[in-house]
């Protein structure tokens, strides 16, 4: 039986059910686009049959991803953290990985990033067991700031500043409208809105400067402030609170 006709038990209600990504999100195993790709590979089980892109799952069905049977989180085990990572450090949870971000941080429970930020760049990314939240934050169409601190190669000029605030075309693109803010001859603050590979470096290049520093500064309303390089802090009440009216999370 396709699992896209998955019956409910008769002591089931058909309203209480939700779709089987949102349920691996809301246990802390990964992201909803993450438990998409373990869907697809046949990895996902809803009381032993194989699970479908769009399956719903009820209150009383075993849900398994392999062989580890996963459960929904309460919201006192929710984990939201902020890290400033130093340059070299790859954010990824591959184990397999050297310099991997989650050996690097060696958090007592199972997390993950909420985006990412390269290799070679430095300062704030966040962590979490939250999978409902990645979504939020990570999906480009909600548009959210994050700000960097950037360092080129050589003086900048004020068409350098304006093209990279009205847009530049990379990866067959122009990126959106962004904010930008000198602070030296080589060096400023950029908030941008979009999340393109290497997106701050490329849009550099292609205005014929190399980036020679880069740092994240803030994302939406959390800011790395003097958090010590290589250190992660707990996200406040009040930064928590913020950050869910911002992104419109419930």
């Amino acid at each position: 039986m396709k699992n896209d006709q998955h019956v409910p038990k008769a002591n089931k209600e058909i309203k209480t059910g939700i779709r089987i990504n949102k349920f691996i999100a809301s246990s802390g195993y990964c992201s909803r686009r993450q438990a998409d790709e373990f869907i697809k590979a046949g990895e996902v089980f809803i009381n032993d049959e194989k699970a479908e892109l769009g399956s719903l799952v009820y209150s009383d069905d075993e849900v398994r991803v392999n062989t580890k049977i996963l459960t929904a989180q309460k919201s006192k085990d929710l984990i939201y953290l902020a890290f400033n990572k130093p340059q070299g450090i790859i954010c990824t949870a591959n184990p397999e990985v050297e310099n991997n971000i989650i050996d690097y941080i060696n958090y007592p429970k199972r997390i993950f990033t909420i985006g990412r930020l390269d290799k070679d760049s430095e300062g704030l990314i966040l962590l979490t067991n939250d999978g409902d939240i990645y979504n939020k934050i990570v999906r480009a169409e909600y548009e959210h700031d994050k700000e960097y601190f950037v360092e080129v190669n050589r003086p900048y000029d004020a068409k350098f500043l304006k093209n990279m605030a009205n847009g530049v075309k990379i990866l067959d693109t122009i990126t959106n409208p962004a904010k930008i803010e000198p602070v030296s001859k080589t060096t400023f603050k950029l908030t941008i809105t979009q999340g393109l590979n290497r997106q701050i470096r490329r849009m550099c290049e292609a205005l014929g400067y190399q980036v020679v520093f880069l740092k994240r500064l803030r994302i939406l309303n959390i800011n790395l402030d003097n958090l010590p390089l290589g250190k992660y802090r707990e996200l406040s009440p009040k930064e928590l609170k913020n950050l869910f009216t911002c992104i419109d999370y419930h």
